[in-house]
């Protein structure tokens, strides 16, 4: 679609996003492409037709989409369903849902206003047909940068002309890494709707780097499955090393942090980068997923409660004041009572500042899904709300520790007087927020301050700003 001719009122998008930070990263490249080809981004309400962007993860994310899909759909509002729900589960979703107007998968984006341009018009969208994308690319590694350019991958489209626009004007802002997996685990479907493993350029990257900051963006969270798989495609195992302090360097960017670290290819010289390189917060999202060895090997994982304290002492010997978060999943198939003591120790000797506590359930085409010795419902819910419970209560004592700490706080949100951001320890929206006190007046949104903490409430702090630190 070409911009409208002068005095014709541009169509208008809303767009919806739900679940990881990956898919706000694709959410704003889908913004950049409508808004280049003449469409206007605007509210659910106001708008001609409403683009949720799904997850397809876990049962809880798969349900929450629908009932955005059917709430957006009220009135006969025309809505799109785009993301992993729809590259997924294409036809079958179509099929369940008629109130969806189209189900796009990722082929889609590039051609996003065409066919938002169809579903204004009446015209009907064949749903998308899934298949599993990690056929299509090279198994090798090596390979696959010849390749992508035929394949579609969300969120990689950075180039000379802008393919993202922001949705919003916080000071921090997610940016890609990579994109897929090509890890095996048993529970997880996500390789197989999201694809083999693919790493952006580092001088794209860079460029998009620039422009966030250029956007009044003061922290960057690199995100994608699997980070410390970067660059393995590009041959050099060592280049997430290398570009690091090149992100510090783009002008106006204070804080780079890494998210989705795999323990078991935290290799030294990484470990290092993340908790020594100026401008680096000092923060291990950690995929653990449980820490008991006989589960981890039915989960196609590795580890121990040992290997993983170990890793977590390790990066706290470089930043003592180290964040370090993850998620595990309690009632894996055959996990038993003495696997969920083995996960409950590890969780009380590791200090985690936060932890995700998840009970399994069967998805779709995964190994997992044909295991013998599944739970019944009831013991999983009942190990979830035990080590759930352990693990607040463990969370809670880490954020008490930090009392008397002094933190860096990035500030983002100053509202009726009271002025809130996030430690370097804290990621956006998952690990907790700082309350400030003190010495507040004339802060603002995007700012950096010193303030010592003087209190806690849950994983959240409340400190006192250092006079004179703000930057």
């Amino acid at each position: 679609m070409s911009h409208p001719p002068p005095g014709v009122q541009p169509s208008s998008v809303a767009i919806v996003t739900l679940g990881c930070a990956r898919n706000e990263v694709d959410s704003e490249e889908l913004a950049g492409t409508l808004a280049a080809r003449g469409w206007q981004l605007s509210e659910s309400e106001l708008a001609d037709v409403v683009v949720v962007n799904t997850c397809g993860f876990i049962d809880s994310a798969k349900k929450d989409s629908i009932d955005t899909l059917l709430a957006a759909a009220e009135g006969g509002k025309k809505v799109v369903a785009v993301g992993c729900l729809a590259e997924r589960y294409g036809e079958k979703l179509a099929d369940a849902l008629p109130e969806a107007d189209a189900i796009l998968g990722f082929d889609s984006y590039a051609r996003i206003d065409e066919h938002l341009d169809d579903v204004l018009a009446g015209r009907a969208i064949a749903p998308h047909t899934p298949a599993d994308r990690r056929t299509l690319l090279p198994i090798s590694p090596a390979q696959r940068p010849r390749a992508v350019t035929e394949v579609a991958v969300p969120g990689h489209q950075w180039g000379p002309t802008t393919a993202r626009k922001r949705l919003d004007d916080s000071p921090v802002a997610y940016l890609k890494l990579a994109s897929g997996c090509d890890r095996r685990c048993t529970f997880c479907a996500i390789p197989s709707f999201r694809g083999a493993f693919v790493s952006r350029a580092p001088e794209d990257i860079l460029g998009e780097a620039s422009w966030l900051a250029d956007h009044g963006v003061r922290e960057l969270v690199l995100v994608s499955e699997n980070s410390t798989s970067y660059g393995k495609d590009l041959g050099d195992l060592r280049a997430l090393e290398s570009l690091l302090p090149r992100l510090t360097a783009v002008p106006g960017i204070e804080w780079v942090r890494v998210s989705y670290l795999q323990p078991a290819e935290l290799r030294p010289s990484l470990l290092q980068a993340l908790g020594s390189t100026p401008g680096v917060v000092p923060y291990f999202d950690l995929s653990f997923q449980h820490a008991s060895t006989p589960v981890l090997r039915r989960m196609k994982r590795f580890g121990s409660t040992e290997s993983f304290v170990g890793l977590l002492d390790q990066a706290r010997a470089l930043a003592p004041a180290a964040g370090s978060r993850s998620n595990v999943i309690v009632g894996f198939p055959g996990e038993t009572e003495d696997d969920v003591a083995e996960l409950e120790r590890f969780l009380t000797l590791a200090r985690l500042d936060v932890v995700g506590v998840f009970g399994y359930s069967d998805e779709d085409g995964t190994e997992a899904e044909q295991f013998d010795g599944k739970l019944a419902d009831d013991v999983i819910a009942s190990r979830v709300e035990r080590v759930a419970a352990l693990a607040d209560e463990l969370v809670n004592q880490r954020a008490e520790d930090r009392i008397g700490e002094t933190v860096e706080v990035l500030v983002e949100l100053i509202e009726d007087g009271e002025v809130t951001g996030r430690a370097a320890h804290q990621a956006p929206e998952t690990d907790g927020a700082v309350t400030l006190t003190g010495a507040t007046d004339g802060l603002r949104r995007g700012q950096l301050v010193s303030a010592v903490v003087v209190d806690s409430e849950g994983a959240d702090l409340i400190a006192d700003v250092v006079p004179g630190s703000v930057r």
